[in-house]
């Protein structure tokens, strides 16, 4: 905790540090409570910064046992945040600083800097973690060689690097503080080797606590294919001797790409078909390939400060999206990528937590590991590429490595790339980076005399701090399709750059339909009206597969808003949305998609947008009666469905597999809303993985049954704690809006909530505040509830806190009421006495709004 006040820090404040950092030598004597840590530092003065400068360390909760320069005691001490070493004291030329000091991981309940998990030690470094271990210049532009030793009789002692010795490690990459890793404790390994392009073998290992080695198998798979498929399609070949991942249970994040040694989330890690659902299997595969591709982009190449976040983490995001892709088809893929797009970061930018892509401020970097930041940055990646070509974009990436493998970059720096690979002029282009806010493209089309015309209009609307905001460059991917026996026209990129554009099609026998804004091809909401006749055309002929399915979804919204208003479902959306789903030709995968609703919180912003005030009690029965019309005009062909898609043979988790098992339970939920869970009940009795049981159960707490299930359930598997997460899911997620609240007020009360997991924390109150009706529960129920289990976990674990915070973020949608006691809930947390900087700045802002 914090008492002082919060300042806001500024990009335009950046300046070099005033000393250079060449060699880092750490050793470690481990103890819960008294860890002492001897830190070498080897500094010399930077001729690109200012002279005459003081040397500022930062520090923080660390216990100071001596302190040398050039071997001479200094008789200083530390203030609260770090450690000044007047310039007047210090060497003109190079120098070296020793400290020691004395920290304890087992009281470290934010884990942030070295701390115990279960009787392992470990580290989580980025942002501002290491701090917490020694005095240091804890930024991301001060790079340097580490050597690491530890005193501990644990079995296993890992850091970044190569090993030299029992205990010792030495990195010969110069990296900033925030990549530094630690991991000492009983552990084994799952084990296997690499041979890169250039021949050499690199040992890999997954580091986890006995009885979970055989749960790695499908984690090592995803690590071999992301190294072997970096090298094919972006030639980077892996630089160390080893390559080690720990399987952490106490984890703020998914995972952490320190050099060298992965520390994941043990949740991103373990799996097996009995334990593991498909959806697990897939984000394992991404966040595995995710924290390796960081390796060049993130690691060889850092940020200079961390306004430039974005340029590690979105251009990953986009490597892993398309190494996802790769695997397991681009269509899903896409759409999957837009659904999490859309679910999180739209909603963060069209609230009171809006913020640029690189922000231009802020007062705990910890809340900007956001959205805007991952998602949005991938896909400012992706509109780049498809401005300059897949052959500029590899050129400009083999620029970017070789000008600045070593070096912490900026986004002017890797825009510069591109500009000197393709000639291109990327000014207006920059703003995608440096303004907030999701642009609205508005379309209306005329046709005369064979020419057809589409009319764009692009409005950038207000966020906080920016009132004001240019047009962007926007590419649109437009196909035209005509009748049934003619030829579509192939996909075109129209680049428009202008608020007001038109483009034309000349030549044309008769008026086409518009397939507009194909694979999503840049992240705007898109303003154009159709009714029934032009979505079901899409739906059935579109050749786009994410068009195909964004008709459908357009369709079932529209329909949803009138629902709300109290009109009936027109029965031309289900007999659209069945043809589709009974199509045999189609991949089950897109099936399923189609056959997945617009989510509650999906249809509050639509009406919102719409100008209408969302009613979540409204919004939750229109959709359960949309998903009964569906289910009773399907019936008759809803067990078939369910039968076809059953894998023979055992399981496997790939894409294939995975693809008939979602079709085949999406069609089970139908199913069990008109048979009342027969065939639920029956699968849960046969089901042989998780996947499907998980599925079944689903359907039926859906329909309010499955206790004698459920209960099953969790006596099974309350040994396991990343499976029962995913019970206390279910129980919040599925209850009935008037139930939720207490059914997680029970909860908490159940002896496996173990609160001070992060993981647990968010199965139980993270879900709560997802769940649109019951968190908006008219009394304020839901509010309180959460609130309350915010400051708690506050006191703890501030970054965890902060970031569940954002269940809040949507409180303008709603009506008076409900405003007023989502901004009473967030007054008395803004209250509380020592609140944390983390959560102060979360809240401040959404009360600012």
């Amino acid at each position: 905790m914090s008492s002082a006040a919060p300042h806001a820090i500024l990009l335009a404040d950046y300046k070099p540090f005033p000393y250079l950092l060449g060699h880092v030598d750490l050793h470690f004597a481990l103890h819960p409570t008294q860890t002492r840590v001897k830190a070498r530092l080897a500094f010399a003065p930077n001729p690109a910064a200012e002279p005459g400068q003081d040397l500022r360390l930062d520090g923080e909760q660390l216990v100071l046992k001596s302190l040398a320069l050039n071997g001479s005691p200094l008789g200083l001490q530390p203030d609260a945040t770090g450690l000044t070493i007047p310039f007047a004291e210090l060497p003109k030329g190079a120098f070296t600083l020793e400290t020691e000091v004395e920290i304890s991981p087992q009281t470290n309940t934010s884990l942030d800097g070295l701390y115990m998990s279960n009787g392992m030690y470990c580290t989580q470094c980025e942002a501002q973690g290491f701090r917490k271990i020694t005095f240091y210049p804890d930024r991301p532009d001060v790079m340097a060689r580490f050597d690491v030793t530890m005193e501990t009789d644990l079995p296993v002692q890992l850091s970044n690097g190569n090993p030299t010795g029992p205990g010792a490690w030495h990195d010969p990459w110069p990296k900033p503080a925030y990549l530094f890793a630690l991991v000492a404790g009983d552990l084994v390994a799952h084990s296997d080797s690499f041979t890169t392009m250039s021949g050499r073998s690199v040992a890999l290992n997954i580091y986890v606590r006995p009885g979970d080695a055989h749960k790695c198998a499908y984690a090592m798979d995803s690590l071999i294919r992301s190294m072997k498929w970096d090298e094919q399609v972006y030639g980077r070949e892996y630089d160390l001797d080893i390559f080690n991942i720990v399987a952490v249970d106490d984890f703020n994040m998914g995972a952490m790409e320190n050099k060298g040694l992965n520390i994941f989330n043990s949740k991103l890690v373990l799996a097996t078909a009995e334990t593991a659902t498909d959806d697990d299997y897939a984000r394992i595969e991404a966040v595995i390939a995710h924290e390796y591709f960081h390796n060049w982009t993130g690691n060889r190449i850092t940020c200079r400060d961390w306004f430039q976040l974005c340029l590690k983490e979105g251009l990953t995001v986009y490597r892993d999206q398309q190494f996802s892709g790769d695997m397991r088809g681009h269509a899903v893929k896409r759409i999957d990528d837009v659904l999490t797009l859309r679910a999180r970061q739209f909603r963060e930018d069209q609230g009171p937590l809006a913020h640029p892509v690189r922000p231009e401020s802020y007062m705990e970097i910890n809340n900007f590991y956001t959205a805007t930041i991952y998602e949005k940055g991938a896909e400012v990646i992706g509109m780049l590429k498809l401005l300059v070509g897949d052959d500029a974009y590899a050129k400009a990436l083999d620029l970017y490595f070789t000008r600045h493998d070593g070096q912490a970059a900026t986004i002017e720096d890797w825009l510069r790339v591109f500009e000197d690979t393709t000639g291109r002029d990327l000014t207006q282009f920059k703003r995608w980076y440096t303004e907030a806010g999701t642009p609205r493209l508005k379309v209306t089309d005329d046709f005369k005399d064979g020419t057809y015309t589409l009319h764009f209009e692009q409005e950038n609307r207000a966020t906080p701090g920016q009132p004001w905001k240019g047009p962007k460059v926007l590419p649109i991917a437009v196909g035209l399709l005509f009748g049934d026996d003619e030829t579509h026209s192939p996909t075109t990129v129209l680049e428009m750059t202008e608020t007001r554009q038109s483009f034309q099609f000349k030549g044309l026998a008769h008026r086409p339909c518009p397939s507009i804004l194909r694979g999503f091809s840049a992240p705007v909401v898109l303003d154009h009206p159709q009714q029934y006749p032009q979505h079901d055309f899409l739906l059935a002929h579109d050749t786009d597969p994410f068009n195909k399915w964004e008709a459908g979804r357009a369709f079932a919204k529209d329909q949803l808003a009138r629902m709300t208003a109290g009109a009936e479902l027109s029965p031309a959306w289900a007999k659209a949305l069945a043809r589709v789903v009974l199509d045999a030709g189609l991949d089950p995968a897109f099936r399923a998609l189609c056959l997945r609703l617009p989510s509650d919180d999906d249809m509050a912003q639509t009406l919102h947008d719409a100008g209408q005030t969302p009613d979540p009690d409204r919004i939750y029965a229109a959709r359960r009666a949309m998903g009964d019309a569906l289910a009773a005009h399907m019936e008759p062909h809803l067990p078939g469905l369910v039968a076809d898609m059953a894998n023979p043979g055992p399981f496997t988790p790939d894409a294939k597999a995975a693809g008939r098992r979602a079709l085949g339970n999406a069609a089970l939920a139908l199913l069990t809303r008109v048979d009342h869970g027969a065939a639920a009940q029956m699968a849960y009795a046969t089901a042989d993985n998780m996947t499907d049981t998980v599925g079944a159960l689903s359907c039926l707490l859906d329909i309010g049954a499955g206790e004698a299930e459920a209960a099953l359930f969790a006596e099974r598997w309350s040994g396991d704690a990343n499976v029962m997460d995913k019970w206390f899911a279910l129980r919040i997620g599925l209850a009935t809006p008037g139930k939720a609240v207490a059914v997680a007020q029970e909860l908490t009360a159940h002896p496996l909530f173990n609160w001070k997991n992060p993981n647990r924390f968010r199965a139980l109150i993270g879900t709560l505040a997802g769940h649109h009706a019951g968190f908006h529960a008219a009394n304020g129920a839901g509010y309180a509830f959460v609130a309350e289990w915010l400051l708690r976990m506050d006191q703890l674990n501030p970054q965890t806190a902060a970031r569940l915070s954002t269940g809040f973020e949507t409180w303008p949608r709603y009506s008076a009421g409900r405003q007023a006691l989502i901004r009473a809930e967030l007054r008395r947390i803004q209250a509380t006495p020592g609140l944390s900087r983390n959560l102060g700045e979360m809240v401040g802002r959404m009360l600012d709004s």
